[in-house]
């Protein structure tokens, strides 16, 4: 099977990330973080629809409602009403750190939505100094728990076919960790290092899980997305069109279709692509796999 890769023709993003599938209206859900906007593709028109958000967004839940959509601002959870547009507060953490916001984050196959932070300056760190950042669990009844602390830049959040493990990076430590996780009870065991991606020449960015339970990150510094196997072996590399992949999602409507968002300029200076085909979406095809349905949050 060979594999093909489309660029979709949606304006240029400046951070591409949070790539989502809703696999009942069979449509695709991203962000452009910079730009403040969550952002829609129906590919079955190439329509994509722009909602313009109050602040930085790191990342979207789907809800039960079609119409709605669970953001993860600066400051906190907010839902957006997908018809008229409304932004309304849903949850805020009260120990968010002053220099720190919400970024990637996904939810579990019990329907709640974690999602970590990312700090102002990701990559400094003093030597036996704890880092600010937080990754949270928003549960259904909008309680929000700490599953873990000491981080920088938040990423891959997912989890397996099973949702026995959480897979989750901290970006400038170049691993991805695993979890055991229970999902009945909610308990998360201490972390383990899953994946070291030096030897693959890059940081993780986002993540997402195939059905056969292997993890699927993008490598932005070697410009590719890497499968790795359940034991965290790599598979394979895809390389992208774009210099800068960030984030992977399953869809289509055999979940055999691979979107990968790109960066194009950070926003803060540090990051800029010159590249004509950074910043956009990209479709791959003939992958050979298939991902699993996305769970909406359970709120």
């Amino acid at each position: 099977m060979q594999v093909q890769m489309n660029r979709i023709e949606a304006s240029r993003d400046k951070l591409g990330e949070g790539a989502l599938w809703d696999s009942r209206t069979q449509c695709l859900y991203w962000v452009d973080s910079v730009r403040r906007l969550v952002r829609r593709l129906d590919p079955g028109s190439g329509h994509v629809t722009d909602w313009v958000m109050p602040g930085l967004v790191g990342s979207v839940a789907l809800m039960r409602s079609q119409t709605q959509l669970l953001a993860a601002l600066n400051d906190g959870w907010y839902l957006l009403d997908l018809d008229t547009g409304a932004v309304t507060p849903f949850a805020r953490p009260s120990d968010m750190p002053h220099d720190a916001r919400l970024n990637d984050g996904k939810t579990d196959r019990q329907g709640r939505f974690l999602v970590g932070t990312i700090l102002e300056d990701p990559w400094s760190r003093t030597a036996g100094v704890k880092c600010a950042g937080i990754l949270y669990r928003l549960n259904a009844d909008r309680s929000l728990e700490q599953i873990d602390d000491d981080i920088r830049l938040s990423n891959a959040t997912c989890f397996s076919p099973a949702g026995d493990k959480m897979y989750f990076a901290d970006s400038p430590d170049c691993e991805i960790r695993v979890y055991d996780y229970d999902g009945a009870s909610g308990r998360v065991a201490a972390p383990r290092t899953f994946i070291d991606t030096r030897p693959h020449g890059s940081l993780p960015d986002g993540a997402t899980v195939d059905s056969d339970g292997c993890l699927w990150v993008a490598l932005p510094q070697i410009a590719a997305v890497g499968q790795f196997d359940p034991q965290g072996a790599l598979m394979r590399t895809v390389k992208t069109p774009c210099p800068l992949p960030t984030c992977p999602s399953f869809g289509g409507a055999d979940l055999d279709e691979l979107y990968v968002t790109s960066l194009h300029d950070s926003g803060n200076g540090r990051l800029l692509s010159p590249h004509p085909d950074s910043g956009f979406v990209f479709r791959i095809t003939g992958l050979g796999v298939r991902g699993l349905p996305e769970v909406p949050y359970a709120g």
